[in-house]
């Protein structure tokens, strides 16, 4: 029996998190609505980028991730000043990788028109790419402060940085896109260069508060007198890869996916593109309980605690379970009018109709992958995670996309319905691994 203990401090802490998740979904619910509303080879171009893209940030979240084990463990043990000093060494390990994924997505760039999209969308595309490609180490460094302050339990913070650089994106958007108060109307990249000044503008707001914010003062001392250190430089690395790697390779599921879809044509990109932005809302909800499932989980792990281990978990599974629905019913009754909402075009509103029972389907594998990797996060037990991912959404997951949308030909709905099946097992799998590591 779980105390009900638990599922309070988690709604308590989790709640915060899942509120700035939901600020970036407003975002990009509000992205695509303004660039579909400008034009549907905007949104098209939008879907290929924002989708290769999301590969780099959500690998970049994810590596960040490998903080908040090492702030929530030291937090619980009440060692404040090795949790600025840690903090200092997770800045120089940010900052490394987002030079490393700077240079490959710049690689990219240099070879986007060898991937088969529509000829006539590169040229939208490219200026895109490039302002995104810019904004890539202020998203770094930004996590790093993120997961400093999950870590401690300060999860508000967070949640009103990303809020309000949220409404200054989507503000921006209406300015750029459309051209207002007497900016030129610049379509598809007027919504990259807002949202490159929203993230810059959210790290120098963390950075003041880090600096001059009460709160903080404890872990300022430690990260002013803390050094730079291998110890720290090598556990931060330790732990971030895998669970980087793990999130890179689902969201490679998407991205890469992303591409069969491009084979198909502008209209199944923009369908694509419309049915991913809702399917972040799921995503994000339970990947923000998920990550106070990981800050319990590792300050209790701190504490050698493991009962209080194994119900954390398993009241955040059940807490993501009741978010699934409240996503999925709606959706399902709304499934023939919510493609309208971003685009005027029918033949897309059609297909996007066509894509929600994929996406109800694969919710309770999302969530059961979403709870228990975060959980295995907070034991620090990530090598595994990677090892399972590419089983689940390499070997498992992409090859199904391809069989069903191309080989048995069912086109943008067969490549959907490849999602359940990686999901659902990477999230079985990392259920079996937390189990039989916290008996």
């Amino acid at each position: 029996m779980i105390s009900s203990t638990h599922y309070k401090a988690l709604f308590k802490l989790g709640i915060p998190i899942v509120i700035g998740q939901l600020g970036m979904i407003v975002l990009g619910f509000a992205d695509t609505l303004m660039i579909g509303h400008h034009s549907t080879e905007d949104l098209a171009g939008a879907s290929f980028v924002n989708n290769i893209f999301n590969l780099a940030i959500i690998f970049a979240t994810g590596f960040s991730y490998g903080l908040t084990p090492i702030v929530g463990s030291l937090f619980g043990q009440g060692e404040q000043k090795a949790v600025g000093r840690t903090l200092k060494n997770a800045l120089l390990v940010n900052g490394l990788i987002g030079i490393l994924l700077t240079s490959v997505m710049g690689a990219l760039y240099l070879n986007i028109h060898r991937l088969g999209q529509p000829e006539e969308l590169l040229p939208l595309m490219r200026p895109y790419y490039m302002v995104l490609l810019i904004s890539l180490m202020f998203v770094m460094l930004f996590n790093a402060f993120k997961q400093f302050a999950d870590g401690i339990t300060d999860t508000q913070t967070p949640m009103w940085i990303l809020i309000g650089g949220n409404f200054l994106n989507i503000f921006g958007n209406w300015i750029l896109i459309y051209g207002h108060f007497g900016f030129p109307e610049m379509g598809l990249l007027g919504a990259g260069i807002a949202t490159l000044a929203s993230r810059i503008l959210m790290l120098l707001i963390f950075v003041a508060l880090f600096f001059t914010g009460k709160r903080y003062q404890p872990y300022k001392e430690g990260f002013l007198t803390g050094k730079l250190n291998k110890s720290d430089f090598l556990q931060l690395n330790k732990l971030g890869w895998p669970v980087g790697l793990q999130m890179g390779m689902e969201t490679a599921s998407f991205s890469l996916s992303t591409i069969m879809v491009g084979w198909l044509g502008t209209l199944a990109l923009a369908a694509h593109q419309v049915m991913l932005t809702i399917g972040q809302l799921g995503y994000m909800m339970y990947y923000g309980m998920a990550a106070a499932v990981a800050v319990r989980v590792s300050n209790f792990h701190g504490q050698n605690d493991l009962p209080s281990v194994r119900h954390s978990a398993r009241a955040g599974f059940h807490i993501i379970l009741l978010m699934g629905l409240t996503v999925s019913i709606p959706l399902f009754l709304l499934r023939h009018q919510v493609g309208g909402w971003f685009t005027e075009n029918d033949e897309v509103t059609l297909m996007v109709a066509g894509l929600v029972l994929p996406f109800i389907i694969y919710q309770f594998g999302d969530g059961l992958q979403c709870n228990y990797s975060n959980a295995l996060r907070g034991i620090a037990d990530v090598k595994p995670v990677m090892y399972i991912a590419f089983i689940a959404y390499f070997l498992i997951s992409l090859p199904a996309g391809y069989l069903f949308g191309f080989v048995l030909d069912g086109g943008l709905t067969g490549i959907w319905l490849s999602f359940p099946f990686g999901l659902t097992s990477a999230g079985l799998m990392f259920w079996w691994r937390f189990r039989s590591q916290t008996r």
